[in-house]
């Protein structure tokens, strides 16, 4: 599709994090060079951590251009995870380099950057681009939830990652929320 329009630089773009209770939503663009195979790099959420922790060593090394967009809890709860996440993809997609020609998005909605671009519903299903930044977005942010961990135990983030386990929820009743919760998520203002 794309590349028979003439376009070689062909990003994919993806997030990880929108669900979770706490931590940042984080979005990563992927230049993959035509003809390039990346063994084993499919949706990050059909992986284990060990296999996206060799996927995201394997496209580091064989990638045109990866970037990394992150946006803060604080800002989620003050914007919205929609809007956080389509900005979390625009600082990713524009802080490629070399820059993308065209951008191929997982989901519906565009990103609020002026480029060409086509949405993909399950695109990291169909997309070796849009899986690898799937892979790199969620190694990302583990890698985040890892060092809150360091500086939150009590919370497990390293285990849940952020997400609203059963130890997660009686943790935040025990200790009260920590400064990475996401306060307007319901999931957050259920356990009170």
């Amino acid at each position: 599709m794309a590349r028979q329009a003439g376009y070689r630089l062909i990003a994919g773009v993806d997030e990880a994090g929108r669900g979770p209770l706490a931590g940042p939503v984080v979005a990563a663009a992927v230049i993959i060079p035509k003809g390039v195979v990346l063994e084993g790099v499919r949706d990050s959420k059909a992986m284990t951590e060990k296999a996206r922790e060799q996927a995201f060593s394997h496209i580091m090394e064989r990638a045109t251009a990866v970037s990394v967009g992150v946006v803060s809890q604080r800002d989620i709860d003050r914007f919205n995870i929609l809007k956080a996440s389509l900005d979390a993809m625009k600082r990713a997609v524009l802080s490629l380099e070399p820059k993308a020609e065209y951008v191929l998005v997982d989901g519906i909605h565009k990103v609020p950057a002026p480029l060409p671009q086509k949405c993909l519903i399950k695109g990291d299903q169909i997309s070796l681009s849009i899986s690898a930044a799937s892979v790199v977005a969620k190694v990302y942010r583990d890698r985040i939830m890892r060092a809150y961990h360091a500086l939150f135990p009590v919370y497990g983030f390293s285990e849940n990652k952020g997400y609203g386990t059963a130890k997660h929820l009686a943790a935040i009743r025990a200790h009260g929320y920590s400064p990475v919760h996401r306060l307007s998520f319901r999931g957050v203002r259920q356990v009170d």
